[in-house]
């Protein structure tokens, strides 16, 4: 009892230290008043078990004593065949289970062989074992019907190629979508005519009023020849198609054609270097070459 009084005073105490560290305010922090109550908690229901246990103990030794010598050996008595009783039932059902005979009818199921005064019992095959083994033939014939007969399923082979056909579609998508990520520092010169094919297609729509059905320049400068106002690699194409130059009338694309679409743009004005079209605007900007990209001659004025 001693011991229960000093458990109680260390939760009284653990209770009480969180009021007044709130009352001066620089004791504990929030945290610490958390872990301080979760103990508190925790120590109350292990108080609690053990007050049970030691309820539980006074009920056993009163008992004792109300019933007396004579009382407690015949509920020990009880207890002992209850128990033994469940263990006999737990025996029967196993003995069923696996399809065994007791101990005591083992004499009537013995075989007559004797190989050196041992001999076998003729125990049926367990009820469980022969379930199984029928579930397994009807696995099989249902098999054998739905992948070799009917064949409404795919055979292992089957199944490889068609996982590898998923897994070309998935990788597909995924260069697709990583297609969408370039931008003007990753962006690489192609020559695949798919990726032409689409930059023309975007190319005839939004760029040709300025610079010409054939790149040869309108309003803005012609694209085919060597002479460049921001630049020749595909690099500086794909920024200016990007960001747009304002100052000289040519609009931001990059909030209404993918990446993906300013670089198909970007390798087809590329491609169209050099094609000489008919009609071509005089040249603007700095001369350059396709391998360095440097100037040869002196800035053009517009």
């Amino acid at each position: 009892m001693r011991s229960l009084r000093y458990i109680f005073l260390s939760m009284i105490v653990l209770g009480v230290q969180p009021v007044f560290a709130a009352d001066e305010g620089q004791l504990l922090s929030g945290d610490a008043k958390n872990y301080i109550g979760y103990g508190a908690i925790i120590l109350t229901l292990i108080v609690l078990i053990i007050a049970m246990l030691i309820v539980l103990k006074a009920f056993k030794v009163v008992a004792r004593l109300l019933l007396g010598p004579e009382g407690a050996t015949t509920v020990k008595a009880e207890k002992a065949a209850a128990k033994a009783e469940r263990k006999a039932a737990r025996a029967i059902r196993w003995q069923k289970l696996l399809s065994l005979k007791p101990l005591s009818e083992e004499g009537s199921i013995l075989l007559e062989d004797d190989y050196d005064g041992i001999k076998e019992l003729d125990n049926p095959t367990p009820a469980w074992f022969m379930a199984l083994f029928y579930v397994t033939i009807a696995f099989g014939i249902g098999y054998l019907l739905i992948y070799h007969v009917f064949k409404t399923a795919p055979l292992q082979y089957e199944e490889y190629k068609i996982e590898m056909a998923d897994a070309a579609k998935a990788k597909a998508q995924y260069l697709a979508k990583a297609g969408e990520k370039v931008d003007e520092n990753t962006v690489k010169l192609s020559t695949d005519p798919a990726v032409l094919a689409d930059g023309k297609s975007v190319f005839t729509q939004r760029c040709a009023p300025c610079h010409g059905d054939h790149g040869q320049g309108v309003v803005g400068p012609n694209l085919t020849d060597d002479y460049w106002l921001h630049g020749n690699k595909i690099n500086d194409i794909f920024k200016t198609i990007e960001y747009g130059v304002p100052a000289k009338g040519m609009p931001t694309w990059e909030s209404q054609l993918t990446p993906k679409q300013i670089a198909d743009v970007a390798n087809y004005i590329k491609s169209i270097h050099g094609t000489n079209p008919a009609n071509p605007k005089e040249p603007q900007g700095t001369k350059m070459t396709d391998e360095a990209g440097t100037a040869k001659t002196a800035m053009l004025q517009k």
